[in-house]
């Protein structure tokens, strides 16, 4: 027995005493303290569990210090792409599927877009830690204090990123009627119900699946005494209400000729040709960002309604269409066929973000005007799109970006130089102007200005107004202003409501029957990677499926 005591008692004493060999992080530390400084500000989408299983990698004893110090450099490329995933930066899919487009922007301008990932501030402040850094480590183990700051973090949050101070118990409300809301206010989130990751996710379902179900409802044909007018639907790239703030044109003379406002209209998307085909099929409820690239019901495609009911349809742009596939986006996905209004003899305004021509609107304008007239009285619904609000855009000859404010006052006097032509020439029309999305001009914690891969609501929030020409009985004093959250349906739905023209020649019109009761939209916006939803007063965002967050304020 004794001969066993003693063997078993040397085979313990040959093992490693691994305990020895307990080593801190060393200059991993400063990366650590670096996170905890930026999600302690709202600038990290960090991910606790991940960060915890590289610090324990770097932990681990290993008795031979070569192979202790080779980990840490063999764990650096790691550590940068960690890094890279807690940010808020676009992921890589999404950048490996925007590769052509970023190809096909200028030199100039990715120089720029570069220039503006630099943060002198930050890069000061990262400065001012690590001297701070290597002044206390003399004295504080802070191989301790990021272990115990990282544990507490995933106490918080086990199950994604950790973006909330205290934890959330997670409250299942399946039995709950998400989808039957009371007001207007409880759309996505009934009051009583957490925001919880379920939850959310739940929300969101169920938003998609009332969408699902809603459509405006054309006549199958118009009366007798239908009167024709033109529908002109002016979508405009990158204006938001955030924009208009920030440049200081919210009160600009145009946005006062206005019958009808939407001072809460969602675009539902921080892309062009995402908001282009949601406006085509504005006759149905708002889809998620996937079902835009399939087959939609024929009824939901808006011009191809009224074009049913006479309308010729028609199709102007103040470009090519060519980049990221926009053009044929609006005729593969939103149904666009009608030809390209003629762009021969328009003069150059501006120089594009990809070095294509950016066309005089004010001339385009004109040209359509005068064909219409030369058509007569004829019905007519055209979409025209006009993007020298993007950024990038530039003067001829001039390397730099054109100053936003510049181009935004030029595009607003010509607009309301447009509207002034269409009251003197008499003819009956209904315009309404409808950005894509916002600019992103005021950047936040979680994109830099001008970024737009995450919708957030600065960016869809966007300026909406209708105005109705050659009226009998015109609308007098200040634009009706629609409050509630609204998004394409209602556009298409007070379209609905004015096709047969009779409005256009009544004695008196009775405008807030005519606006009463328009669909009301949740704030739900989406791209390929990222959702962002309004929920009890708050809004939450989820990127590449992950789990929700409140955004970052």
């Amino acid at each position: 027995m004794n001969k066993n005591i003693n063997t078993a008692s040397q085979s313990t004493s040959s093992l490693p005493l691994l305990g020895q060999y307990w080593r801190g992080l060393g200059g991993w530390n400063y990366y650590f303290l670096l996170k905890f400084g930026l999600l302690w500000y709202g600038y990290l989408n960090f991910h606790p569990l991940a960060n915890l299983v590289l610090v324990a990698c770097l932990l681990l004893p290993i008795p031979n210090i070569r192979l202790h110090r080779l980990r840490h450099w063999l764990a650096v490329p790691f550590g940068i792409g960690l890094f890279y995933h807690d940010t808020w930066l676009p992921g890589i899919g999404s950048l490996l599927s925007q590769g052509d487009q970023l190809a096909g922007l200028s030199g100039t301008y990715l120089l720029e877009l570069i220039q503006r990932f630099i943060n002198w501030q930050m890069l000061g402040a990262a400065f001012v830690l690590w001297v701070a850094y290597l002044f206390l480590v003399q004295w504080l183990r802070f191989t301790v204090l990021v272990v115990v700051a990282l544990g507490w973090l995933n106490v918080l949050d086990m199950s994604g990123p950790a973006m909330k101070l205290l934890p959330v118990v997670e409250q299942p409300m399946a039995g709950r009627q998400f989808d039957k809301p009371k007001a207007a206010s409880d759309m996505v989130s009934p009051a009583d119900i957490p925001a919880t990751n379920q939850n959310l996710n739940a929300a969101l379902d169920a938003f998609y699946q009332r969408e699902q179900q809603r459509q405006t409802r054309f006549p199958n044909s118009l009366p007798a005494d239908a009167v024709p007018f033109d529908l002109l639907v002016i979508n405009i790239c990158s204006l938001s209400w955030s924009d208009l703030e920030a440049v200081k044109l919210a009160s600009h003379p145009v946005w006062q000729r206005f019958d009808i406002r939407f001072q809460d209209f969602h675009s539902a998307t921080s892309y062009s040709g995402p908001a282009g085909i949601r406006l085509l099929r504005a006759s149905c409820g708002q889809s998620a960002q996937q079902a835009l690239y399939k087959p939609a019901d024929p009824r939901c495609y808006l011009f191809d309604n009224l074009a049913q009911l006479g309308f010729g349809t028609q199709l102007a742009m103040d470009h090519d269409g060519d980049f990221g596939g926009y053009l044929t986006d609006l005729r593969q996905h939103g149904n666009m066929q009608a030809p390209l209004m003629s762009q021969q003899g328009i003069s150059r305004a501006l120089v594009s973000f990809d070095d294509e021509p950016v066309l005089n609107d004010a001339q385009l304008f004109s040209r359509w005007l005068r064909q219409r007239q030369a058509d007569g009285d004829t019905r007519s619904a055209t979409f025209f799109n006009l993007i020298p609000l993007h950024d990038g855009n530039r003067l001829p000859g001039k390397n730099e970006t054109a100053p936003y404010r510049d181009r935004a006052l030029d595009l607003f006097d010509q607009l309301d130089a447009f509207f002034e032509q269409l009251e003197q020439s008499g003819r009956r029309l209904m315009v309404v102007v409808v950005p894509e999305h916002g600019a992103a001009l005021v950047g936040d914690k979680v994109q830099l200005s001008g970024l737009r891969d995450i919708p957030s609501p600065s960016i869809t929030r966007v300026p909406v107004g209708i105005k109705l020409f050659g009226m009998q009985a015109p609308h007098r004093g200040p634009a009706l202003e629609i409050e509630t959250p609204s998004s394409y349906l209602a556009i298409s739905e007070l379209i609905a409501r004015l096709v047969d023209g009779r409005q256009f020649e009544a004695e008196a019109v009775d405008w807030q029957a005519l606006t009463r009761g328009l669909p009301q939209t949740a704030a739900v916006s989406e791209n390929d990677n990222a959702v962002v939803m309004e929920f009890q007063g708050d809004s939450y965002i989820r990127l590449n499926q992950g789990d929700w967050v409140p955004y970052p304020r």
